[in-house]
C-alpha cells in the first residue's frame, strides 16, 4: 500500500482518471452500436446523422487520450465506408 503522501495522492489521481475514460469509452462504444445498427436497417439519412455522432465521439475519445487517434482513425474509416457503400446502393 501507498506509504507517502505523493503516492497517496496518485492513487487518488488515477481512480478519477479510470472513471472518466470508462465514461467516455462506455458513451463512445454506444455511439458507435448505435451507428452500426442504423447502417444495417439501410437508411442513408438516419445513418449519416448516426454515422457523424460517432465520429464525434470517436475524435473526442482520441482528443482526450482514452483511445490512440490511429485506432479512431480506423474506426471512423471503417465506418464511412459501411455509410458509402448504403448512399451509393440506394
Amino acid at each position: 500500500m501507498a506509504n507517502t503522501p505523493s503516492a497517496k495522492k496518485r492513487i487518488r489521481q488515477n481512480e478519477k482518471r479510470r472513471l472518466r475514460n470508462k465514461a467516455v469509452r462506455t458513451r463512445t462504444r454506444r455511439q458507435i452500436k448505435q451507428a452500426r445498427m442504423v447502417l444495417e436497417a439501410g437508411d442513408p439519412e438516419s445513418a449519416r446523422s448516426a454515422v457523424l455522432k460517432a465520429v464525434s465521439e470517436l475524435d473526442r475519445a482520441a482528443s482526450k487520450g482514452v483511445i490512440h487517434r490511429n485506432n479512431a482513425s480506423r474506426r471512423k474509416r471503417r465506418l464511412m465506408k459501411r455509410l458509402a457503400a448504403i448512399s451509393q446502393a440506394k
